[in-house]
């Protein structure tokens, strides 16, 4: 007869095999697919996040995690300065999250790059500042001379969720001019969370300013991938190689894209090849007499959805992220090779703008 002492123990034991299987589970990266582009390696991004040394609600390490099993390859803990709820039980020490963050990276092979948020009133608004060799330079009153500070370091600045309290509130002031004029404001989040911000992404093309996306995230994260239609917002970097140097070189050149919900917005120059290192027609191509059979193949992690704008090809062509679709259309065209004039209703270089492309096929 087992004594209670024995069932106990083996409760216990029951218990804690469950809890590590299930620990083991989890801890698995599950990668996200964009392609290169010609002379740089693409890498995923998030460069806004909070933990409770601001106003977030997890540890850390507890961010590095998250980042490293949906599949990131970058990430910045940019909690705030000026908004320390927690400091009656968390003292304050504006580098403390990237130092307890940084050996957790390390180790998952994730670039951690150190930032923080810089909070005033709205407008003239909040900003990140990353690549930081002390946060604490600047905890300072005056908005410009925190700015000023960062890019005393070398740090890349950002303009964050610029509509988020409605564009009245963040229209650009003088305040913002100075930084432009002084080059101390280098980008704007296009899209932060669940939100996209036209306006900023219009000045982003108008100012030769960076584009970003990202998720601004306080809770806790309970996916355990990233899916097409399941992910952080976050910021494609093109860059020659994956060291911190690299990506900074990459955020100051604007070689970027956001990856926001089924969209990805950028400038022409970066989507136009990304698009056609994703999506291409597979050969052969099928046709009899005036019947075409193609299949067009998509291999990354962004649905492709296509809208004829003249010529050959059906009227719409959608293909799902990391597979391919089977596309048949009649043509007056028997024996030469096609262009399929379309525009990449998802793929947006300008607010409202789709990426005009031609699929080919012979």
């Amino acid at each position: 007869m087992l004594t209670l002492r024995r069932v106990l123990s083996v409760l216990f034991l029951t218990v804690v095999s469950m809890c590590a299987a299930t620990a083991s589970a989890q801890d698995v990266r599950r990668d996200i697919y964009f392609p290169d582009l010609p002379g740089y390696q693409t890498f995923v991004c998030d460069l806004h996040m909070h933990t409770v040394f601001s106003d977030g609600a997890v540890w850390p390490t507890v961010r590095v995690a998250e980042c490293w099993r949906q599949g990131f390859d970058v990430m910045s803990i940019t909690d705030h300065i000026e908004y320390q709820p927690k400091k009656d039980d968390i003292p304050t020490n504006h580098n403390r999250p990237f130092q307890l963050a940084e050996g957790d990276a390390r180790a998952r092979n994730l670039l951690l790059v150190r930032g923080t948020e810089i909070t005033r009133d709205t407008p003239p608004g909040h900003f990140n500042a990353i690549f930081l060799d002390d946060i604490n330079k600047l905890d300072t009153p005056e908005i410009l001379d925190a700015i000023k500070a960062a890019n005393d370091q070398g740090a890349f600045v950002f303009w964050n969720h610029q509509a988020w309290q409605g564009e009245e509130k963040g229209r650009w002031l003088d305040v913002h001019t100075t930084m432009y004029d002084n080059k101390w404001l280098h980008g704007m989040e296009v899209c932060n969370g669940e939100s996209y911000y036209p306006t900023a992404h219009q000045w982003c093309l108008e100012k030769n300013l960076t584009m970003l996306g990202n998720s601004d995230i306080h809770d806790p994260d309970l996916r355990q991938q990233s899916l097409p239609d399941d992910h952080r917002t976050s910021t494609l970097v093109f860059a020659s190689e994956k060291s911190v140097a690299a990506i900074k070189e990459a955020l100051f050149a604007g070689r970027t894209a956001v990856w926001y919900k089924h969209q990805l917005i950028a400038r022409r120059e970066y989507l136009e090849p990304l698009f056609h290192a994703a999506v291409c027609v597979e050969t052969p191509v099928v046709r009899s007499g005036k019947n075409v059979i193609l299949q067009v193949r998509n291999t990354c992690h962004v649905p492709v959805n296509l809208v004829k704008t003249g010529g050959n090809g059906p009227a719409a062509i959608s293909v799902p992220a990391r597979s391919t679709a089977i596309v048949r259309f009649t043509t007056a065209e028997t024996d030469t090779p096609l262009d399929l004039p379309y525009t990449v209703t998802n793929f947006l270089i300008a607010p409202g703008t789709g990426l005009p492309v031609v699929l080919r096929c012979n």
